[in-house]
């Protein structure tokens, strides 16, 4: 198959490693210092849990052209970016597309790309359970084996056999979900939580799992994100991660607090911008729904205030 992944960073190169070693013609655009990386030395990635190094040989392009065509098309980004490569994708003559990542707005991010697009498209979207860092040409991923959580707005994903003959020669763990708008708004709530917090404690790991009120704040704000996509009527899912942040907290509690101890946990951190639209995203939740947010609000405003 003749795959393009869209963004080279952490997430966008391990899953052309991994489509690379399911066989396929992978190409990735990616652009200025890291193209020339790729261009020179492949995609390399230091696999932390599993102590290797691998490296594969990928095609690189800086702009997609509007005639050539994939049979599939992953654009990996921050959600902050999707917007500006609605245009690029929908003058591009491949169908099937799948938004990877962060997103509070899969519906209209949908409906913009097949509005602007002269033919149809399918789109999907998905999410890529790993993280990492770039470090040196090379990305630090962490991960246990790989997967990501799939799934489109209107019923299941019309391309799905293609996305599984993509990943049907790797160990690669394709979840398909039902309703991925509810995955997806749901994971957002305790990423903004965690994230603002360790942004307000200047990226200091143990001094955010020092903190006692910090943490006990994380997860009173966590719980106030779930009441709001509650409200609005939205599926609470995985349902585990709710009941664990709303009736189990003193074991919440340990978690945080025992995860900001690992050495691997230097290796997540989100981007401000990314950040910063997520909360905007959040604000129109919380208006629509009548619920007071007021432990969120306050690392919204902590987020703010560190840059």
């Amino acid at each position: 198959m003749k795959v393009l992944v869209f963004g080279a960073g952490v997430l966008g190169s391990y899953l052309a490693h991994v489509l690379v070693r399911g066989g396929h013609d992978v190409t990735v655009l990616a652009r200025g210092k890291r193209a020339e990386e790729l261009e020179r030395n492949g995609v390399v990635i230091r696999h932390y849990f599993q102590r290797r190094t691998t490296i594969d040989q990928v095609r690189v392009i800086r702009t997609l052209e509007e005639d050539e065509g994939y049979d599939l098309i992953f654009v990996v980004m921050t959600y902050s970016d999707f917007p500006s490569v609605l245009p690029i994708l929908a003058a591009n003559r491949s169908r099937h597309i799948v938004l990877v990542g962060n997103n509070a707005d899969a519906r209209r991010l949908q409906t913009e790309l097949q509005n602007m697009s002269r033919m149809e498209k399918q789109v999907a979207f998905g999410f890529q359970i790993s993280g990492g860092r770039r470090e040196n040409g090379r990305i630090v991923c962490i991960r246990g084996g790989g997967q990501m959580v799939l799934g489109g707005l209107d019923g299941p994903i019309p391309f799905r056999p293609l996305l599984e003959k993509a990943f049907g020669a790797v160990k690669y763990k394709l979840i398909f979900h039902e309703d991925m708008d509810a995955w997806l708004k749901n994971h957002i709530v305790p990423i903004i939580a965690l994230t603002s917090a360790l942004f307000a404690k200047g990226g200091r790991l143990r001094e955010l799992a020092r903190d006692k009120e910090m943490l006990r704040q994380i997860i009173a704000a966590i719980g106030e994100g779930f009441d709001v996509l509650e409200a609005l009527g939205y599926m609470m899912t995985p349902a585990s991660q709710a009941k664990l942040f709303r009736k189990n907290k003193r074991t919440a509690y340990l978690m945080l607090k025992i995860y900001h101890l690992l050495p691997f946990s230097r290796f997540f951190d989100g981007s401000y911008d990314e950040i910063a639209s997520l909360f905007e995203a959040f604000g129109e939740w919380k208006r629509k729904s009548g619920i007071p947010t007021p432990r969120l609000d306050d690392l919204e405003r902590r987020l703010l205030g560190s840059r």
